[in-house]
C-alpha cells in the first residue's frame, strides 16, 4: 500500500460495519433476482449469436472493401460481447441462480483460447480472493512487470511498456499463459508435473480449435475472399484483445489504486476484504452503451465487492456502494476510458524506471517484495 494509508482512520469496529453494510446491499439483490435479469441475459447471448452469424455472413463477400469494414466491425464487436458481458460474467456463477445447463458456470465454454476451468482456477479463486496482492495475485501486472515502487527495480524492467503492449495484441495468449502458470512450471523439473502436462494439452487443445476456426474453415468457406477474411478475423481478435486489456488494466491499475503486501491479508475478516477490494479497485465512467461494451467491468469496485451478481445489477448497486464510500470518506476511483487508460499506462511507464528517492524499507518488507 501507498506510504500514507487512505484507510488509516477507520477503526476495527467501522470496518467490520462497513462489510455488513456490503452484505445487506449484496441479500438485497439476490432477493429480488428473477425474470427480468434471466430475461437479459437470455437476450444478450440471442444478439450476440445473430450478430457473430450475420458478421460472419458478409465476410463471405470481404473481397469487396464495405463488406470487409462492416463484417470486420460486427464480428469484433461479437467476440467483446462474448468475452466480456457474457463469458466472463457466466463463469462467475452470475447466472447459475437460474439452474440453467446452457447458461451455467460449469458447461459454458466461450470464444478464448484458456479454457473456461482453467481461467476460473486463476481468476474466480486467485485474483479474486488475492486481489492486488504482490506475489499472489497474478492479474496484477500479469507476471511481467513492476507494479509498485517498493518492489525491486531491474533492468529487465525498463521493456515492461513494450511486453504490456504485446501481452495487450495478444491478451488471450498471455492470460492462457499465466493461467498455467507458465513461468515457474516451465523450470524442467515442473514441466513433468503430471497435473501441469494435463493443463497444457487442455490449453493446446483449445487453441487448435480456436485457430481452425477462425483461421481455416471461416476463411476456406469464403472462396475466392479466403485472405481478407483472414485478415479480417485477425483483425476483430486484435481488436477484442486491445479492447479487453484495456479494460482490465483501467480497473486495477490506475493511479490511486492501492496495492497490498502478502503479510497484510493474514487473518483477514470479510470487512477487511470489502475494504482491499474497494481500495483495490477502480471504474470507468461512460454511458449504458459504454457499460455494457465492458461486460460491466467498468463498474470494478462492485463486481469486486460482490463478483457473483448478476452484471446488470451493478449500474444501480454502484449508486449504495458510492454512498458507502462518502460515509467512511474514502476515495472512489473513476473517470472517463481515456482518462483510466492514460492512468494506467503513465504508471506502466513511471515503474518502468527505478525510483529516484528509493525508499526506507523494513527488513520483512524487503524481503517480501523480492520474493514477489
Amino acid at each position: 500500500m501507498t506510504a500514507i494509508d487512505p484507510t488509516a482512520h477507520l477503526t476495527a469496529e467501522q470496518i467490520e460495519e462497513l462489510g455488513r453494510e456490503l452484505d445487506a446491499i449484496r441479500d438485497e439483490v439476490i432477493a429480488g433476482r428473477g425474470e427480468r435479469d434471466a430475461a437479459y441475459i437470455r437476450k444478450v447471448i440471442s444478439a450476440q449469436r445473430k450478430l457473430e452469424l450475420v458478421s460472419r455472413g458478409v465476410l463471405l463477400f470481404s473481397i469487396f472493401p464495405p463488406a470487409w469494414l462492416l463484417g470486420t466491425a460486427g464480428l469484433s464487436v461479437a467476440k467483446i460481447m462474448d468475452n466480456m458481458e457474457i463469458g466472463h460474467n457466466i463463469l462467475h456463477g452470475q447466472w447459475d441462480w437460474m439452474r440453467d445447463p446452457k447458461i451455467h458456470s460449469t458447461t459454458w465454454e466461450w470464444d478464448h483460447v484458456s479454457p473456461s476451468e482453467q481461467w476460473k482456477h486463476s481468476h474466480n479463486e486467485l485474483h479474486h480472493t488475492y486481489t492486488n496482492v504482490i506475489g499472489k495475485d497474478n492479474d496484477l501486472g500479469y507476471g511481467i512487470m513492476r507494479v509498485d515502487e517498493d518492489q525491486k527495480w531491474h533492468p529487465f524492467h525498463l521493456g515492461q511498456p513494450l511486453w504490456n503492449f504485446l501481452n495487450a495484441c495478444f491478451f488471450e495468449y498471455g492470460i492462457a499463459a499465466y493461467d498455467l502458470e507458465l513461468g515457474k512450471n516451465l523450470q524442467k523439473r515442473r514441466r513433468k508435473d503430471p497435473e501441469f502436462r494435463a493443463r497444457a494439452r487442455a490449453v493446446g487443445r483449445k487453441i487448435r480449435k480456436q485457430v481452425l476456426k477462425d483461421y481455416v474453415i471461416h476463411p476456406l468457406l469464403s472462396g475466392p475472399s479466403f485472405l481478407t477474411t483472414l485478415a479480417a478475423t485477425f483483425t476483430a481478435n486484435l481488436v477484442r484483445n486491445l479492447w479487453t486489456h484495456s479494460v482490465i488494466m483501467c480497473g486495477h491499475f490506475p493511479e490511486g489504486v492501492q496495492v497490498f503486501e502478502r503479510r497484510s491479508i493474514q487473518g483477514e475478516t470479510r470487512g477487511q476484504w470489502y475494504l482491499r477490494q474497494m481500495m483495490g479497485s477502480a471504474n470507468i465512467s461512460g454511458s449504458r452503451a459504454m457499460h455494457f461494451m465492458t461486460g460491466n467491468l467498468s463498474h470494478q469496485i462492485e463486481h469486486h465487492l460482490f463478483p457473483d451478481l448478476p452484471s446488470n445489477r451493478y449500474a444501480e448497486v454502484a449508486v449504495k456502494v458510492r454512498a458507502l464510500f462518502e460515509k467512511y470518506e474514502l476515495e472512489y476511483v473513476t473517470g472517463p476510458l481515456p482518462k483510466q487508460v492514460f492512468s494506467a499506462w503513465r504508471k506502466v511507464f513511471r515503474l518502468s524506471l527505478p525510483n529516484k528517492k528509493p525508499k526506507v524499507k523494513t527488513p520483512d518488507r524487503e524481503q517480501e517484495l523480492v520474493a514477489a
